[in-house]
């Protein structure tokens, strides 16, 4: 696949790199990490009216901009190279494209439309402790009394989710396993019955909450899709939030990169600069194939949940996705976590002190790796999908 930016995605992820490099430094994002919240409200309000990023991959019918994975994942690579502190991962990367793979036209004009306006914030919560990231990890139980679902579980790592306006939760039915029996609920936060706790993170500059659901109320029309049938629609949400976290990530691997250059080109060390010893330019060079295969993992990775997202998400293009998916995570993960890793040994002693920013960019890396799935996880999903795969073509030759 030959793959190009057009002027008009070029535009924008120049004009999101010069406006991050303004308002995501990194004194804003230490006083960003210091709030109980853990990004600035002025700071997010600048991007939804501003530059109204938010509504980027939102349809034009629900207020959006209509426009594509391309240019989401385009902003994202910015964002990860700035360690941008905000609710815009979870409320646009999960809870928006969990409402654009299973909500209705009326559930979509209503929440989606609140997003885009920048009045409601929202993340997705579906998983307990565990190993799996998979819709296999739902273990919050839904149960239907009349009109009414009743909702009770626990949920963890939820991103942004005591702070978040909208939550946007998988439960599955007693007794289901894997896909079958989930649904996706759309409710408030401040619903009667939903507890929700913020949690201390590695990874300052994103925060992490547990919610728990007990005897959870919900109308009918709060269930998003069909009863019981949401399982696909949270796997392709999963998976389009992987592309995006992959995306962010490659920004932290080209970052750490570029800081490692240039304070090698700095520190002197035996009368001249460390940047013109061999080992170092080797290990540079090996920093800078890492970002470069990341990017081209996450574009393409883009160019197929576009497809999937606004197109038809089963058959071919489903799983096409799916790889993609853990292709983009799987890569980008061990890229970003092997450049932060060798910009703490280029920076030395200083690299792990607060005053620089490299240790930042190392627990972000760190932490984006296991977010979703690490990348063992994502190369056993993509190994058992190829062995599945292989059987049915035996099974069809035979």
């Amino acid at each position: 696949m030959q793959f190009a930016f057009t002027e008009e995605q070029q535009m924008i992820r120049d004009t999101a790199e010069q406006f991050l490099a303004e308002v995501s430094s990194s004194e804003a994002v230490r006083r960003a990490m210091a709030t109980e919240q853990g990004y600035e409200t002025e700071l997010w309000q600048r991007i939804c009216t501003e530059m109204y990023w938010q509504a980027i991959h939102i349809p034009e019918s629900c207020g959006g901009l209509g426009l594509g994975m391309v240019e989401l994942v385009a902003v994202l690579e910015q964002m990860g190279r700035h360690l941008l502190c905000s609710p815009f991962f979870a409320t646009v990367c999960m809870a928006a494209n969990a409402l654009l793979a299973a909500g209705d036209e009326s559930q979509q004009t209503e929440w989606l439309g609140a997003i885009a306006e920048g009045r409601t914030t929202a993340t997705l919560a579906w998983k307990d402790r565990g190993r799996s990231w998979g819709v296999d990890a739902v273990t919050a139980s839904w149960r239907r009394e009349g009109d009414e679902y009743v909702l009770d579980g626990h949920y963890s790592y939820v991103i942004d989710g005591h702070t978040a306006d909208l939550l946007v939760v998988a439960a599955r039915a007693a007794g289901s396993r894997g896909t079958a029996g989930i649904s996706l609920f759309a409710l408030p936060a401040d619903t009667a019955g939903v507890a929700r706790q913020g949690l201390p993170t590695m990874d300052q500059t994103r925060r992490q909450a547990t919610v728990d659901l007990s005897g959870v109320r919900l109308p009918a029309g709060a269930r998003l899709g069909e009863e019981g049938q949401a399982g696909p629609a949270l796997e392709t949400t999963l998976q389009l939030a992987a592309i995006c976290l992959a995306a962010e990530l490659t920004g932290v691997a080209q970052q750490t990169l570029e800081d490692s250059v240039d304070y090698t080109q700095e520190r002197v060390q035996f009368g001249r600069t460390i940047a013109s010893y061999q080992a170092i330019k080797h290990k540079a060079a090996d920093m800078m194939l890492k970002a470069e295969v990341a990017r081209s993992a996450i574009y393409y990775a883009a160019c197929v949940a576009q497809e999937a997202l606004f197109g038809d998400a089963e058959g071919a293009i489903g799983s096409q996705l799916a790889e993609a998916a853990s292709m983009a995570k799987s890569y980008c993960s061990d890229a970003a976590f092997f450049n932060a890793g060798s910009a703490l040994q280029l920076f030395g002693g200083v690299g792990f002190t607060w005053e620089y920013d490299v240790h930042l960019y190392f627990k972000r890396a760190r932490s984006g790796e296991s977010l979703l799935g690490d990348g063992a996880w994502h190369r056993e999903q993509l190994a058992a999908r190829l062995l599945d795969e292989n059987d049915e073509t035996v099974e069809v030759a035979s």
